[in-house]
């Protein structure tokens, strides 16, 4: 990967590189900014909270949420560039030629690989669900949207990272450490995409009143 470090690229900047033929960024670095953008609308719910007379009893409380929050935005950010880096690897072992010997066990390693970033990106937008939840219950009812619209947002950040596992696992030939991946995205999907959900449905359930 050259110097280029895509979370500092204009919004401008990023979606043509995201438009363009080239191997990056892709899903998983558009996965993960999504997901910054859902965290940080959590954090501007705790903003619109805190120092509110209406809020003071869970003040400490969205405090604690939005320091943690903010640094879980900064590593969002950094996972797209993480996502850039692990998938580089697998390809170029997609350019060996079938015939070479060792073409087998580089392109097995660059799988594994490839299956990490999006993984750890899986782990960390499972916490920005649970702190959107936070802010949806406890936060400002004058930014309740928001927190629905970060839940969304997450949602749909861990649907698209996982694919970007389950695309990888399908060609590894080591077969049980592919399981054992899939039943980790699985596990992830079938928790946090319902408590998503719950988060929007609850806030738009409000909004409707």
């Amino acid at each position: 990967m050259s110097d280029r470090t895509f979370q500092n690229d204009t919004l401008g900047e990023f979606t043509e590189a995201l438009a363009s033929r080239e191997a990056v960024p892709g899903g998983g670095g558009a996965s993960a900014l999504i997901g910054a953008v859902g965290i940080a609308l959590g954090n501007m719910v705790g903003s619109l909270t805190v120092g509110k007379k209406t809020y003071a009893d869970v003040e400490e409380e969205v405090k604690a949420w939005m320091e943690e929050a903010c640094a879980l935005r900064l590593e969002l950010l950094a996972a797209i560039d993480e996502d850039a880096e692990a998938f580089l690897p697998l390809s170029k072992a997609y350019s060996i030629p079938k015939d070479d010997p060792t073409r087998d066990e580089v392109m097995e390693s660059a799988l594994r690989t490839a299956c990490e970033a999006p993984l750890d990106l899986m782990w960390k937008l499972c916490r920005a669900i649970e702190l959107l939840e936070g802010f949806a219950e406890k936060g400002s009812r004058i930014a309740i949207s928001d927190a629905g619209v970060g839940a969304a947002c997450c949602k749909a950040a861990l649907l698209g990272a996982s694919l970007n596992i389950f695309i990888n696992t399908k060609s590894m030939q080591d077969r049980s450490y592919a399981k054992s991946l899939d039943e980790q995205t699985e596990a992830m999907l079938a928790d946090y995409c319902g408590r998503a959900d719950a988060v929007y449905e609850r806030v738009a359930a409000q909004l409707k009143k």
